[in-house]
């Protein structure tokens, strides 16, 4: 579905990275820290500007802007605060390399930061995280996961999807065939064929084959996927099915998901909440409202506490 994307946070009019650079010394500065600051600052500031922010402070001070403020903050407030200060691309591969290490992998949030990804996008992760973590990503996601989920994921980290534009209704037609007879056609599910379709046609074309195959089975894909798999397989063909579909409705369920029952999911909070500020936050929250009847904010304030909670308010908020 085409949207009008609708940011939280746009370009400070009249900005100084100067001044701001001296406002968050100050803030920092001496006995105790002012908080307010920091936050009216940082989450009114776009990355690029933030960056220039930090620029400013090395040149001028001979320190370094996230640093000072890990010694400052603490908990899950610093968490968004130098989540905002990571460039884009960094932001994401830490999060990928914060979901594989240790014990057991976080294949949700792998899932979330790839479905949500154009191809251009995807590569510019690879490279980041080859930079930071000298491995490749490819190599790290197949040695946290197995079966056909690792290679689905390999194969969505390896760059074969089909660029943007062209689109084929006939080629649409007999990958829908493909796929009807590869799951609701035969007994068991020939996850191969799923594989290579998910992962190498544009969403674009993906749109006009779940549309042909809606037509031949009388039954969506995502229906049809939910009665044939489950487990971490099937939420990753229904994050691309649902990204083809709509990324905005994706991402706010995944937002209901980290806030739902017990326990909050900050994380997911956090990586959605400041990842898509410049990009469509403003559409995500009205989503959200659309389908659980209650505002992103109300929730988010509910779940959260202190500085941490007006923090990631601030950036729902929007301009």
């Amino acid at each position: 579905m085409a949207y009008t994307p609708i940011p939280t946070v746009v370009p400070k009019d009249g900005f100084s990275a100067s001044e701001d650079g001296q406002a968050l010394r100050a803030a920092m500065k001496g006995f105790g820290t002012d908080e307010a600051a920091i936050i009216d600052i940082l989450t009114t500031r776009t990355n690029a500007q933030r960056q220039e922010i930090a620029k400013f402070f090395t040149s001028e001070y001979g320190r370094n802007l996230i640093e000072d403020l890990k010694s400052e903050l603490g908990g899950k407030f610093e968490s968004v605060i130098v989540a905002l200060m990571q460039p884009p691309f960094e932001f994401l591969a830490h999060h990928l390399h914060k979901a594989m290490k240790g014990i057991g992998t976080d294949d949700q949030a792998v899932i979330e930061v790839l479905c949500t990804r154009n191809k251009a996008e995807i590569q510019e992760i690879v490279d980041t995280y080859w930079r930071l973590y000298d491995r490749p990503l490819a190599e790290h996601i197949c040695t946290e996961t197995s079966g056909d989920f690792r290679r689905f994921l390999t194969l969505l980290v390896t760059g074969v999807r089909d660029e943007p534009g062209v689109v084929s209704a006939e080629k649409a037609k007999e990958e829908a065939q493909l796929l009807y007879n590869a799951g609701e056609g035969k007994l068991g599910t020939d996850e191969e064929v799923f594989n290579k379709i998910l992962s190498h046609d544009s969403y674009e074309q993906l749109r006009i084959v779940f549309e042909e195959y809606k037509n031949l089975a009388g039954r969506t894909i995502e229906q049809s996927l939910r009665n044939e798999l489950s487990g971490s397989l099937l939420d990753a063909y229904i994050g691309v099915v649902e990204c083809v579909q709509c990324p905005v409705t994706y991402l706010a369920k995944q937002l209901h998901n980290a806030v739902k029952g017990f326990g909050t999911d900050n994380n997911t909070l956090i990586r959605i909440i400041v990842s898509r500020s410049e990009i469509d936050l403003g559409n995500i929250k009205q989503e959200y409202e659309r389908l659980y009847d209650k505002t992103l904010e109300s929730v988010v304030k509910s779940e959260t506490s202190g500085d941490y909670k007006k923090a990631l308010v601030a950036l729902i908020g929007g301009p």
